[in-house]
């Protein structure tokens, strides 16, 4: 690895656990957004669904920024610019999530104990 790589590879973030707010947080946005969403019914569910992808594209134009990978605009982005895309990512997808159900933390939990033990199973370290 060349030290202009180094430079380009993200920093880690500390590692931290989950604010114990955060299933109120995501309740508290949901409510919010469905208090004033400008389209309800399946209509509503299904572009709350897309706001998703919309989001992923943004996580995708930071990576390119970061990277330098468009000529006309150079390094446009940080990692950092990467990292808060991803959050928005994972934000998004908790309240879609809560959308589709009122306990999206048990929904959450048992799918993601699903995943772990699928890792961690008979596949070795394989990741999900």
């Amino acid at each position: 690895m060349t030290d202009q790589d180094e430079a380009t590879q993200p920093t880690p973030a500390p590692k931290t656990t989950a604010p114990a707010d955060l299933w109120p947080t995501i309740d508290a946005l949901w409510t919010w957004l469905d208090a004033n969403r400008a389209h309800g019914g399946r209509e509503g569910l299904l572009l709350r669904m897309l706001k998703l992808s919309e989001e992923v594209g943004e996580v995708a134009q930071a990576v390119i920024g970061a990277t330098g990978q468009n000529p006309r605009k150079g390094t446009s982005h940080t990692w950092e610019d990467v990292q808060g895309e991803l959050c928005d990512v994972v934000i998004t997808a908790l309240v879609a999530l809560r959308t589709l159900t009122p306990e999206p933390e048990a929904v959450f939990a048992g799918h993601l104990a699903r995943v772990v033990e699928r890792s961690s199973g008979s596949a070795g370290d394989r990741p999900a």
